[in-house]
């Protein structure tokens, strides 16, 4: 249960850390669960953090459970829009705060699940990153949520 409804979540991107840096932070943190937020977490080009990976990795180094949600990654189409045809990122932004409130994902998320969390993607910087605005709406939504950018 959460204590004095104060809710302590984290988030990280994978690319630009090795896998020593990567799962430090996260034990530095205190960081009891990793929520995976992308589309495609089993690419080569996920490295050390593909899902099944990923999954052994936590649980073995840090006693770190595992948990991917795909309500909170962006559709194919918004990403490839973004990423692949290098479009604008207060578009790409609008389009997925729109889809997380279509998607109601605040009703699906509870704060017992968030508390201690770590929301993950693989943008090194959480600037131009889905998973800052994944922390930001659930904080809008929930409130009294201290966002923790590793």
């Amino acid at each position: 249960m959460v204590a004095n409804n104060q809710v302590n979540l984290f988030t990280i991107g994978f690319t630009q850390k090795n896998a020593q840096q990567f799962f430090e932070l996260l034990k530095k943190a205190n960081v009891r669960r990793v929520i995976d937020t992308r589309l495609n977490n089993v690419s080569q080009l996920a490295g050390f953090t593909k899902k099944a990976d990923l999954d052994y990795f936590l649980k073995t180094i840090g006693g770190i459970d595992y948990i991917h949600i795909l309500d909170l990654a962006p559709t194919q189409d918004i990403l490839d829009e973004y990423k692949k045809k290098k479009g604008d990122w207060s578009v790409y932004e609008q389009k997925f705060l729109n889809l997380m409130a279509n998607r109601q994902i605040e009703k699906k998320i509870s704060l017992d699940l968030i508390d201690g969390a770590c929301l993950l993607c693989s943008e090194a910087k959480p600037h131009f990153c889905h998973r800052r605005l994944v922390a930001e709406y659930l904080n809008k939504k929930l409130g009294n949520i201290n966002i923790s950018h590793l």
